[in-house]
């Protein structure tokens, strides 16, 4: 295969399988050449600028947070990537900052539920992991994850939140993390309860 598509395909290999048009015109190579691999189908393209490797199984999550910098998954998505959950999720749970705008993520992946919230609560407990793929994606933090769940106990299946809950406290809890937490959400109360009785 010539120069110029081995270069294209180390970057985008790089980036769990992706490339934008930007990274493309980095490598120093015209808009034309995507087209002439579009022809060829060893590129796909995934939406305006953003492009996958045909050969490559693609990695869901890993997509998701190359149509969003700002999509962090949470919820029950988050609990099957930390191992809280033995659900493979149907739905793909990501938070975004209130006044995002998610319109066209949203109509490109129909299995996407956005939860929105304020920047400063955004940022809390943003960490990474890596996808059942491979891919280095953005979550929240264990800690985070089982706030939410408390937060919004009315809202998720019962099982799921039942299994979550008693795995967290079963495998190295964080009780300062989850407690600072629990402050700032108003739930520090439920949380010591949670922890005394298991």
């Amino acid at each position: 295969m010539d120069q110029i598509w081995m270069n294209i395909q180390t970057v985008a290999k790089k980036n769990n399988g992706y490339i934008r048009t930007s990274q493309v015109e980095d490598l120093g190579i015209s808009r034309p050449m995507i087209k002439k691999y579009l022809d060829m189908g060893l590129l796909e393209q995934v939406c305006k600028g953003l492009y996958a490797l045909a050969e490559e199984i693609a990695d869901e999550y890993a997509l998701i947070q190359a149509r969003s910098s700002k999509a962090v998954f949470s919820y029950g998505t988050a609990l099957y990537l930390w191992g809280l959950s033995d659900r493979t999720p149907h739905f793909y749970d990501i938070t975004l900052p209130r006044g995002t705008n998610s319109t066209k993520l949203k109509r490109d992946n129909p299995n996407l539920r956005c939860h929105y919230v304020q920047q400063e609560i955004y940022e809390m407990g943003i960490t990474e992991t890596q996808s059942p793929q491979g891919a280095v994606v953005k979550l929240y933090d264990r800690e985070r994850c089982i706030c939410d769940l408390i937060r919004y106990k009315d809202q998720v299946d019962m099982q799921l939140y039942s299994q979550a809950i008693k795995d967290y406290f079963k495998s190295k809890p964080n009780p300062r993390k989850l407690l600072k937490y629990g402050k700032v959400f108003g739930i520090d109360d439920k949380i010591r309860m949670y922890m005394e009785v298991l």
